[in-house]
């Protein structure tokens, strides 16, 4: 299994926060000294927050944290508790007048298989904040990946418990970490083999029985079985993958979306199938380092520990909310 973790590079501290009972959660990814950022949004149902401010086009240079939260659209607030976080330890943009920290966010939707009336906050963003650190983060049901679920054609009836992984890599003198929370409406397969490691589960829904006797139905199989039946509108439409790739190599704002844009194809190799009309694929890049590096080495690094990452993200998750875990 793929080992290391995004906080191998230097500058990153990641902190967790959730509420265990509720099956929800947040994550923080900290750069207190600034990093330079990009984002690319693959998916067609994103939640999302100051991701225009990284379009290589405007003025800020550096971020200060990313979030990622479970809550739907109401965990965006838990980027609140970050910025309250950082001001008070005098960590922002300096306008001249105040520092104001620059805290992008994404979220997930874990309201179906939690207590639907309690999301991440800012006090929750805060207490993820005073939890970061450079250790190696926790990875399965915890964070952002507390409520997280993967194979949801049928909605909740078969899918299986997901959550957030961490990987990193090292090579030609540079680091490239991932930290991504796995919430998809597809399968997580493994690149190496093809195989399912977690999703869609053979079974029944009603009258229609569902991948005959193996463990796995393939979510891709099954649509094409029941393309144009109204069995599809069964599909959830609250699905999304949400993540940040690192690196201490030296990269400009464009370069960073790049990476970024580089690392969704990490989420298609691991996820089948990727980027859909119900998901809200969105990835982070952030650029901590002076590190002279090839860009398309970078870009091609992240997409690998992306799909590394996705993996553990599957694999480390346990059985929670009535759903199945392979932890």
């Amino acid at each position: 299994m793929p080992t290391g973790a995004i906080t191998d590079v230097p500058g990153i501290e990641v902190g967790n926060a959730q509420n265990e009972e509720a099956l929800t959660g947040c994550t923080v990814i900290l750069a207190r000294k600034g990093a330079v950022g990009g984002v690319d949004v693959r998916g067609s149902a994103p939640g999302t927050r100051e991701t225009d401010l990284l379009n290589p086009i405007n003025l800020v240079e550096e971020v200060h944290g990313i979030l990622l939260a479970g809550g739907s659209a109401f965990g965006l607030d838990a980027a609140s508790g970050v910025m309250r976080y950082l001001e008070e330890k005098k960590i922002g943009f300096n306008t001249g007048i105040a520092k104001v920290p620059i805290v992008p966010a994404a979220i997930l939707f874990d309201l179906g298989i939690g207590d639907k009336d309690i999301r991440p906050d800012a006090e929750m963003g805060y207490r993820a904040c005073v939890a970061a650190s450079k250790r190696t983060p926790a990875e399965g049901n915890v964070g952002a990946g507390t409520g997280a679920s993967v194979g949801k054609l049928f909605g909740a009836t078969l899918a299986m418990k997901s959550g957030i992984g961490t990987a990193s890599i090292r090579a030609a003198g540079i680091v490239v970490g991932a930290l991504v929370a796995v919430n998809s409406f597809g399968d997580v397969v493994d690149p190496q083999n093809g195989e399912i490691v977690a999703g869609l589960r053979s079974g029944s829904v009603g009258p229609i029985r569902v991948g005959g006797n193996r463990e796995f139905a393939d979510t891709v199989e099954m649509m094409k079985g029941l393309a144009g039946r109204s069995v599809l509108r069964l599909a959830s439409r609250s699905n999304t993958v949400i993540g940040v790739v690192a690196t201490n190599a030296k990269l400009t704002k464009a370069q960073a979306t790049k990476v970024a844009q580089m690392a969704q194809d990490g989420i298609a190799r691991a996820i089948r199938p990727a980027h859909t009309m119900l998901d809200g694929d969105t990835i982070f890049a952030l650029s901590t380092g002076n590190k002279s590096a090839n860009l398309t080495l970078v870009g091609t690094l992240a997409a690998g520990v992306m799909a590394d990452a996705i993996l553990r993200a599957a694999s480390m998750a346990k059985s929670a909310g009535g759903l199945p875990g392979k932890g």
